[in-house]
Parts: C-alpha cells; sequence; structure tokens
C-alpha cells in the first residue's frame, strides 16, 4: 500500500471514530495508539481530502478486503465490515462498534426498503439492530408490511425492550404485525397451544414468505441478550454452553460449527425456524469482540446471505 493510500485510510479511520462514532479526539488518539496532535491533523486531513460528506466516502481498504473475504469465503451476497476500536476496552468497543455498525447497517436497510415495491419485511431484534433503524431516514412506504419474528413479551407479560417491528413501521408509516406469543413458553405443551393460534399462524405466514429479513446474532453467555432479559436463567446458560452453544439467532442456538441445537429450551422457543441456506436474503448485524465467536457460527451454518459486522469479528472469521 502506498504511503498515500496508508494516510487516507488512516484519516477514514479516524473520521469515522469522529463522525460517526462520537468519539473524542484524546479517545481516537489512544485507540489508533497515535498522539492527539496526529488524531487532529488526521480528521482534519478527512475533511480537506473531500472524505467526510453526509457519510465516509473512502472505503478503509483492510474493511473492503475483510468484506470481499468473507463474500467468497461464507457465500454472502452483501457484506460490510466497520472499523474496529482496537485500543479500547471491551464495554467501550461494544459501545463505539455498535453506532458504526448502525451507521453502515441503516445504509444497507435502506437500499431495501426505499423500493416502490410492496415489500414484506421480517425483523429480529436487539440493540444493534434497533440502533440501525433509529438511523433510516424515515419514508412514506405504506404499502410495505414488517413482521417480527420472536415473541412479543417475556413469560411474565412484560413487553421485550429491543422489539423494532413498531420502530420500524412508524420510520415507515407501515402496517406491523407482532408474533403474539412470549419468546420462550413454560414448557412444550405451553408452546403448541401458542403456536397453534390462529393469530400465530397468520404472522408466522407472512414471516415465511418475507422479501429480506434483517436481524442480530446474540451470544449464549451469562449478560447475554437471552439471559440478560430473563428468557433463560444461569443453569440453562450453563446447559447450553456445556452443549456446545456459542450464540442464537431469533433466540435459536447454534454451535460454533453452525448447528441449531437440541435442547430443553429450544422445545419451548415459539420464533419460527430459520432456513440454511435461505430461500430469500437474510441480513445480520452484529460486531464487538464478544460478538466474535457467535457471528462465525452463523457464518459456518449458512444461515446468511449478508452481513453487517466489524473488522475485528471479520478476522476471527476468516482466520480458519
Amino acid at each position: 500500500m502506498s504511503s498515500s493510500s496508508s494516510k487516507l485510510d488512516l484519516a477514514a479511520r479516524a473520521a469515522w471514530m469522529y463522525y460517526v462514532a462520537g468519539n473524542t479526539q484524546n479517545e481516537i488518539a489512544e485507540r489508533l495508539g497515535i498522539s492527539r496532535q496526529m488524531a487532529q491533523r488526521m480528521v482534519a486531513y478527512a475533511g480537506a481530502s473531500n472524505l467526510v460528506k453526509v457519510q465516509i466516502t473512502h472505503p478503509i481498504s483492510s474493511c473492503l478486503e475483510l468484506a470481499q473475504g468473507l463474500q467468497q469465503r461464507y457465500g454472502l451476497e452483501v457484506c460490510r465490515v466497520v472499523p474496529s476500536n482496537a485500543g479500547a476496552a471491551v464495554e467501550d468497543d461494544a459501545q463505539g462498534v455498535q453506532q458504526m455498525l448502525a451507521v453502515a447497517g441503516a445504509e444497507l436497510m435502506e437500499q431495501y426498503l426505499r423500493q416502490e415495491e410492496p415489500l414484506i419485511v421480517n425483523v429480529g431484534s436487539g440493540r444493534t439492530l434497533k440502533a440501525a433503524i433509529e438511523k433510516i431516514t424515515d419514508m412514506e412506504r405504506p404499502q410495505h408490511q414488517i413482521v417480527s419474528m420472536i415473541g412479543a413479551f417475556a413469560s411474565d407479560g412484560s413487553a421485550n425492550r429491543y422489539d423494532v417491528a413498531l420502530l420500524a413501521a412508524e420510520k415507515m408509516q407501515s402496517r406491523f404485525y407482532l408474533l403474539p406469543a412470549p419468546r420462550v413458553a413454560e414448557n412444550e405443551a405451553d408452546r403448541k397451544q401458542w403456536c397453534n393460534h390462529r393469530a400465530y399462524q397468520i404472522v408466522t405466514g407472512l414471516a415465511q414468505r418475507a422479501d429480506v429479513t434483517f436481524l442480530g446474532i446474540g451470544t449464549i453467555a451469562l449478560q447475554g441478550a437471552m439471559h440478560e432479559d430473563g428468557f433463560i436463567d444461569d443453569d440453562e446458560v450453563a446447559q447450553l454452553q456445556k452443549q456446545g452453544a456459542v450464540g442464537e439467532l431469533i433466540c435459536h442456538a447454534f454451535d460454533a460449527a453452525g448447528n441449531m441445537l437440541h435442547s430443553p429450551l429450544a422445545a419451548r422457543i415459539t420464533t419460527p425456524p430459520l432456513s440454511s441456506p435461505p430461500a430469500k436474503p437474510v441480513i445480520a448485524l452484529a460486531g464487538g469482540r464478544k460478538k466474535a465467536e457467535a457471528v462465525r457460527g452463523a457464518l459456518r451454518g449458512g444461515w446468511l446471505t449478508g452481513l453487517v459486522t466489524d473488522e475485528y469479528c471479520a478476522q476471527f472469521a476468516l482466520q480458519d
């Protein structure tokens, strides 16, 4: 790589962190391993070089290469890779990466959602997916139908904090459909009752005909989303981990090879199953060091046609 390309890469990386993730110049300097003065110059150089408009127009070469590598390795139709905060603490990394994933994810989602042709759009849940939808430009698409793929409430009746169907529908003035069931039923018999209800069948019937699906990738771990929100307890986390679980897609746990796991929990999940390979586009938004194994497992299982992730997860998925 030429010195000019390296300088543009560094400037683009600094611009991502400054304009998208909202990092200060001190934070940029610390995370990129450069002086504060250099960070200031790189942000200024990005502006002078016309890299910064509404978005970063110069793609970071390493991110492009990683995206191309993931597409080739895993047969993806589309892939976006955003910069990682290599020098950040794990929690700071997750927050910074989430903002960058949200911007890149919103841009990709809009390519589908702006279509005039009526679409059935499946959505999962999660912090990153919600953050991306919040960044989508408001548009009038009353012809679209937004379908939530996960149960609308917990066993105690409380709503899912990260359900995005209503938010997406409000952004597009579209109709939306919530899955009328708890995310995890009390037992297998209870699950069958929920899943045999006419309203449930209508919503899942729509989901099966979806033109595109957007979802997150969760981890099976203490303080992972399903555990934090009370859908699984400490013992269930330990049991799933003993079976080799590394992640979940719309609550369905899978191992490092991407195989969906048969478990007592699986018999209680009300979310409809995914198909591998998908018949229609299924695009996931996930990144950060804690998600690396889960992202790689989802790719290995062939559950996705598209991915928006960060450099760390991309590199991890290309190691083997």
